[in-house]
């Protein structure tokens, strides 16, 4: 076989080789049901995981327990599941990201509602595990801190303020080209445990309202709920803002590009 006869076959097994390896479009389930499957399924395990971790929390170990259990989590699932939907399981997170544009608006609403649901399977998951007395003493994991209207104020600020910390953390290290990071499920989880043992005793630290609202659904607890909602939805845009107007690259910026 000449040279030019050699190089012309390998040419064809080269194109050959290339177009095996062409990633092929994805198709429907790939690029909407699968998304919402993983957010459920994240969402599920994490709230599960955290709901177990104060329901069962031993009493000398104050916040640390929970507040580790709730950020590994976040970090495990975060590195499982980016590549598929993103790894959001918040909603302040979901609205966050479509307005900072690394969300189709198409897909806001079924995330919402994936989430949503995650966090009910997840309330229900732990109320199976865990023992009746347990779950009765923590009500269900349910944020129950607030008593009475005197830290209202405090409490609604607390979950504004760290949710707009770690909805900034998600933005810059997932969605900001200028500074996107590989450790972002790092950055989340140890958000997340900071978060929680430095604002814990004032609004028990939700920053999630589909971690609130399954447990208040498997326990009926509605009391002071909205600041869950109000709070954390309160946040997200704020950061958004604060990304969009100051921190984010000129992609990202809409004012002084």
């Amino acid at each position: 076989m000449s040279a030019q006869a050699e190089k012309l076959e390998l040419e064809e097994q080269d194109k050959t080789f290339l177009k095996m390896n062409q990633s092929k479009p994805q198709g429907r389930y790939g690029r909407i049901i699968q998304p919402c499957v993983a957010e459920l399924v994240g969402t599920t395990f994490f709230v599960f995981i955290g709901c177990v971790s104060v329901i069962e929390n031993v009493a000398a170990a104050g916040r640390l327990q929970p507040a580790i259990v709730h950020g590994l989590a976040v970090a495990v699932l975060v590195a499982c599941m980016a590549e598929i939907s993103g790894s959001h399981f918040n909603p302040p997170f979901t609205i966050a990201v479509w307005l900072c544009g690394g969300l189709h608006l198409t897909m806001v609403i079924p995330y919402l509602v994936s989430q949503l649901i995650g966090g009910v399977l997840g309330a229900a998951m732990s109320k199976i595990m865990t023992s009746h007395a347990n779950y009765m003493n923590a009500t269900g994991a349910a944020f129950a801190v607030l008593k009475s209207d005197e830290l209202l104020g405090k409490a609604v600020f607390a979950e504004i303020a760290m949710t707009c910390l770690i909805t900034m953390v998600v933005l810059l290290g997932a969605v900001n080209g200028k500074s996107k990071s590989p450790l972002v499920p790092f950055m989340v989880g140890c958000t997340v445990i900071i978060n929680i043992l430095a604002g814990g005793d004032i609004s028990g630290t939700c920053l999630n309202p589909a971690r609130a609202f399954g447990p208040a659904l498997m326990a009926n607890y509605w009391t002071y709920h909205w600041v869950y909602w109000v709070g954390p939805i309160g946040g997200g845009l704020l950061a958004a803002a604060l990304v969009r107007l100051l921190l984010g690259d000129e992609k990202m910026r809409v004012i002084l590009k």
